[in-house]
């Protein structure tokens, strides 16, 4: 058997088809929840509205991850990782030239390409994280020292996170806080250091709050301060800045198990449809909910069930690998997608503030489908190299 063929046949297949059926799932969803978003005449005729639009838009993304993700996940991730340094200083050079771009959203356009470089800057900084912690010990043996493994992961995780940040952008900013734990996690932080640094951080959550937020950011503050409004009880505009976060709660608390249906119409009570989920953000930041009030408490059960079985096989992976770059890698994966899909679910149900995060692999998000099938394909990578032990090198005898 050829060794290409051995790396497909070893591809953990049950993560191949999870990640397919989100996949499917998200462009079934896009396609309904994109349908009020203006689109030019031409393109309203040609693909019959807004929703196949976006939808045919999104497979053509789906088309250039894949070959990302098969590319990936045949190429040994101890290669790849070599490609940590210059893939993470490219991204903070984007995310600088994004910052001066002016835009709302600090999406940048290159070469009629619009993208937002911060996600980019996740995915280099965990293959960062992975090549440092693994091969800098190799130069001396004081860098394999759990302070020095804490710096590396600190001075790494915080140099995106405080560029996103200033960019205003909290939601895609807060997902390094997992991804950077699980980092300390998994490298040996002694939990004596992790205790101090968990006491240490919520010490400081009133300034962070209070001084540090406000100069960053000008909607964080008053998102988080509605929030713990609403969730006291207290009397909120829902015509201003309680707008989103009620209307989008109402549309997965009134679903139902069944919910009003796919693509339904106002007259299955759709909130969707008569626009009260913010429409230009509804086929990404707040797929769930179109998701929650057409599908019903299923449809939602179903989505958690598939993202559980996708967490739990990443695990899998990490717990399988042969080197702790793999292991780091599978991982934060899982981390960071846990940190997605919990700020894009618990926005949706008043569990945590509007943060404005989409939903890997079902959110229409453009290049941010590419970079998480680039991400689980690193994954899959981890998984089917997992047997691979490099030999030593041979040491010859003064008689060769």
């Amino acid at each position: 058997m050829s060794p290409f063929l051995r790396k497909i046949l070893g591809m953990n297949w049950p993560l191949v088809l999870l990640t397919y059926g989100l996949l499917v799932f998200g462009v079934l969803m896009i396609e309904s929840a994109a349908r009020h978003l203006a689109v030019p005449e031409d393109i309203a005729e040609s693909f019959g509205g807004a929703g196949p639009y976006y939808a045919w838009m999104q497979k053509r993304w789906i088309l250039v991850g894949s070959v990302v993700y098969f590319a990936v996940a045949l190429v040994d991730y101890r290669w790849i990782r070599w490609l940590a340094v210059p893939f993470y200083l490219g991204s903070l050079a984007l995310m600088v030239l994004a910052m001066q771009q002016g835009d709302s959203v600090h999406r940048l356009n290159l070469f009629g390409l619009s993208f937002q470089p911060a996600q980019l800057g996740t995915a280099s900084g965990i293959l960062m994280i992975a090549w440092l912690i693994q091969d800098l010990p190799k130069l001396h043996p004081w860098l394999a020292a759990p302070l020095v493994r804490v710096g590396i992961i600190g001075v790494v995780s915080a140099v995106p996170f405080l560029m996103v940040m200033k960019m205003g952008d909290m939601g895609s900013a807060l997902v390094w806080l997992p991804v950077a734990v699980v980092a300390l996690v998994m490298a040996g932080t002694p939990v004596l250091q992790l205790s101090f640094m968990a006491l240490v951080a919520a010490g400081l959550l009133p300034l962070l709050h209070f001084i540090a937020l406000p100069m960053v950011s000008e909607r964080g503050p008053q998102r988080i301060d509605t929030w713990l409004r609403m969730a006291r009880g207290m009397e909120v505009d829902i015509s201003n800045e309680g707008y989103a976060a009620h209307h989008v709660s109402m549309a997965v608390g009134k679903a139902g198990w069944k919910g009003v249906g796919w693509n339904a119409g106002s007259a299955q009570g759709s909130l969707h449809s008569k626009a009260f989920i913010p429409k230009d953000t509804a086929h990404n930041d707040y797929i769930f909910a179109v998701i929650a009030e057409e599908l019903g408490f299923r449809g939602s059960l179903l989505l958690i069930t598939a993202f559980t079985a996708l967490f739990v096989l990443g695990l899998h992976a990490a717990f399988h690998s042969r080197d702790l770059s793999g292991r780091l890698i599978a991982s934060m994966v899982v981390a960071l997608f846990f940190a997605h899909v919990f700020e894009s679910i618990g926005m949706c149900v008043l569990l945590t503030p509007i943060t404005g995060i989409p939903m890997p692999l079902v959110s229409y998000s453009g290049t941010f489908v590419v970079v998480c099938l680039f991400m689980l394909g690193l994954m899959q990578s981890v998984w089917i190299h997992r047997h691979d032990i490099p030999e030593p090198p041979r040491r010859t005898s003064a008689t060769d």
